[in-house]
């Protein structure tokens, strides 16, 4: 009989997530782009030492995160939430009251339980796109995206 290595580290499959706009769960997603913060450095050195450079952390910014799923007559929430920003004809185009929106990204184990979690804050569409390409001859999915602008992220514990 093989021993059981009681230290083994089963890392988390990337196909097995789910998303939220508050506490509902999005249908059909099916590629979320990763987190990313990154911070600037700024660099600097004494007047009096020629050779040395210091670096200093700056501004920290959050790349924007796209959310993909295939195209639905039964799901209009990412339409929905792009027209909050824009939408054609409407006066004022800009719905200022709840265009913002806090999403969850959850990771599932196996067992399709939550592994971990993330809260990506005060997020806005700044690009939707509600028909890719049509190609009569290809064998595809019709997917649609949306580009979320957002101003952080934390791991839930």
């Amino acid at each position: 009989m093989p021993s059981i290595d009681s230290k083994r580290i089963d890392y988390y499959k990337n196909f097995k997530f789910v998303v939220k706009f508050g506490s509902t769960e999005v249908a059909g997603v099916s590629k979320v782009s990763g987190l990313k913060r990154t911070t600037e450095v700024i660099e600097h050195r004494s007047g009096g030492d020629f050779s040395t450079v210091y670096k200093s952390p700056g501004q920290s910014k959050y790349d924007p995160i796209t959310l993909e799923r295939g195209v639905s007559s039964k799901n209009s929430d990412f339409e929905e939430w792009a027209n909050k920003v824009w939408k054609l004809g409407s006066k004022p185009e800009m719905s200022l009251a709840d265009f913002r929106k806090n999403i969850t990204i959850e990771v599932r184990d196996e067992a399709g339980e939550k592994a971990a979690s993330y809260t990506v804050f005060s997020c806005w569409v700044s690009e939707y796109q509600a028909l890719p390409d049509l190609d009569a001859s290809a064998n595809a999915v019709a997917i649609e995206y949306i580009k979320i602008e957002n101003e952080g992220w934390e791991k839930a514990s």
